[in-house]
């Protein structure tokens, strides 16, 4: 018994002891090159996004209004409260950034007025990353409908945080704009009225998000590419690996907090 109570508190204080070290290695990223608060890290994304900027799309992002209930519910719960898990963070950046197409300029300096727990260092190369312009890492478009249906299957969040959503069934609850337009107005939620409409089509947005990438890759020397690529890895990329015994599960390696 008391040897399991031993390897869950060693456990608890490996798991501490890499937030930290993860902590010191993205402050580091900014202490060593500050421009990255103001431009892409891979400088080959300049101008992928900064000159299709769209106020309606910014506005109904930082308000909780897109449409996507779990996008808006995330948004108001940190506007209430100054806090988001991380999931919560990534989903927000990446909805944005992908979805609707917004530089991650604007949306790191509202967030920044937000989080009760901003740190510069960590802030913004955690959104480069999240908006895909750190050029080492996945682009991560989430899907918010699916993110709803897995991480709040029961509705709970959603409804504790957009109101106008309490009485919809947990079944029309993440995407409520499919519901007929006869149990919209039963359950006191027009879509439109009560609680906007999608603010872009998903599927569509995903499309073109992707076809921008894509096209935005083609049109670029590959060899520079790369060179840019590898300068970033050499200047900001994790050197040490944790010993065998130490490795934290796949989750925590990625779920490092804002």
């Amino acid at each position: 018994m008391q040897q399991s109570v031993d390897r869950r508190r060693q456990q608890g204080l490996q798991a501490y002891f890499s937030r930290l070290r993860w902590h010191c290695h993205f402050m580091q990223k900014l202490e060593d090159e500050p421009a990255i608060e103001f431009y892409n890290m891979h400088r080959g994304y300049d101008g992928l996004r900064e000159h299709d900027f769209n106020p309606t799309r910014f506005n109904a992002w930082k308000t909780g209004t897109t449409g996507y209930p779990l996008i808006d519910a995330a948004m108001r719960s940190l506007l209430a409260t100054g806090w988001l898990h991380f999931r919560g963070r990534a989903m927000l950046v990446a909805f944005a950034s992908y979805h609707l197409w917004l530089h991650w300029r604007p949306l790191a300096l509202h967030l920044a007025q937000c989080f009760v727990d901003y740190e510069p260092g960590i802030h913004y190369p955690q959104i480069q990353m999240q908006a895909g312009t750190t050029g080492i890492n996945p682009n991560r478009m989430y899907n918010p409908v699916k993110q709803s249906q897995q991480k709040d299957t029961d509705g709970a969040f959603i409804r504790q945080w957009l109101p106008e959503l309490r009485q919809v069934p947990t079944s029309w609850l993440h995407s409520p704009w499919l519901m007929p337009i006869t149990l919209q107005q039963r359950y006191g939620c027009v879509i439109g009225q009560h609680y906007p409409a999608p603010i872009v089509d998903l599927q569509h947005a995903q499309q073109q998000a992707r076809a921008k990438l894509s096209q935005w890759l083609q049109q670029h020397d590959r060899l520079n590419w790369q060179q840019q690529k590898q300068a970033v890895v050499e200047r900001h990329a994790s050197r040490k690996r944790p010993a065998p015994h130490q490795t934290l599960p796949a989750k925590d390696q990625l779920s490092f907090d804002w």
